[in-house]
């Protein structure tokens, strides 16, 4: 059993990033990847506890692009160093994240919600913020009754405490992931927003830019869109993953690591017949000392 999209307190997941692997390994998980949003101040703590435990790591980082519709997320697998343009990118997204979020607690305040970044930050333990903690706050303050309504009624795009993100340039955080030694996969495509009818052309577009992979099979998804969208990535190239996005059952709790759609275990086939042939040339442990 393998997972290749998880997340740590390194980012908005639940686990320190030995904690999580410690829990792969518990779970059976043969194969991991730590991909932390925006950062990997997680990856040398993962990959030490990893070596200690026989789990095969793949250092990995998921950035958030400039997208027009939905959220375009990259992820970064099998990273070996990090590039001075991946740092680069890295400092302007965490900036641009913590902008966005001093926005939202402000304007929670001006409508008489009684919120700081710090305490969120505490309640939650963890080094990134995102909506999901906000509106977690949210649910236990007694502003809403679920986290999904926090969302409907002042989160989401359109609603009163709505920010846009900062994103990225996708060929800027293409070269940034291949000269850090990586490889580039879109993840969950179905949050660009994008109707079946335009998303092939748009998907090839991104395959020709240099995005190798798609994360075809995601706990977002239903079966047969997963189906849908791991024949669409063949036909144009692209070798398919699949993960669980993983942050923690206290922060999602529809989502299980080494479980993906459908609630399905995720195919060692992933690792073997898809990511593999990718990596052959590429190594797939990190030198913590280049971190």
């Amino acid at each position: 059993m393998i997972d290749l999209h998880s997340h740590s307190t390194a980012s908005d997941g639940v686990f320190s990033p030995s904690e999580l692997v410690n829990y792969a390994n518990k779970e059976g998980i043969t194969v991991l990847a730590l991909t932390d949003h925006d950062t990997i101040d997680g990856l040398a703590e993962a990959q030490k506890t990893a070596l200690k435990t026989g789990i095969t790591f793949v250092p990995g980082i998921e950035i958030q692009i400039q997208w027009p519709t939905g959220e375009f997320h990259l992820l970064g697998l099998s990273l070996k160093s990090i590039s001075p343009t991946l740092v680069k990118i890295i400092n302007l997204l965490q900036k641009g994240r913590k902008d966005r979020n001093l926005e939202i607690i402000n304007r929670m305040n001006q409508a008489g919600m009684d919120i700081t970044l710090e305490e969120v930050s505490k309640k939650y333990n963890v080094s990134t913020i995102g909506r999901p903690h906000i509106a977690a706050w949210m649910v236990d303050h007694g502003v809403v009754k679920k986290r999904q309504l926090a969302f409907d009624k002042y989160l989401a795009k359109g609603r009163p405490f709505y920010v846009e993100r900062v994103g990225a340039s996708l060929d800027e955080a293409i070269v940034a992931i291949k000269e850090s030694g990586g490889i580039p996969v879109i993840a969950h495509p179905l949050s660009l927003y994008v109707s079946w009818g335009k998303i092939e052309p748009i998907l090839k577009d991104i395959h020709d830019r240099g995005v190798e992979g798609l994360e075809a099979w995601h706990p977002g998804a239903r079966v047969v869109e997963c189906e849908r969208l791991e024949k669409m990535a063949h036909k144009l190239g692209f070798f398919v993953t699949g993960g669980s996005d993983f942050h923690g059952q206290s922060v999602r709790t529809d989502r299980f690591l080494g479980k993906t759609a459908g609630n399905r275990t995720i195919d060692d086939r992933f690792w073997l017949e898809e990511l593999q042939p990718a990596l052959q040339k590429k190594e797939t442990t990190l030198n913590c000392k280049e971190l």
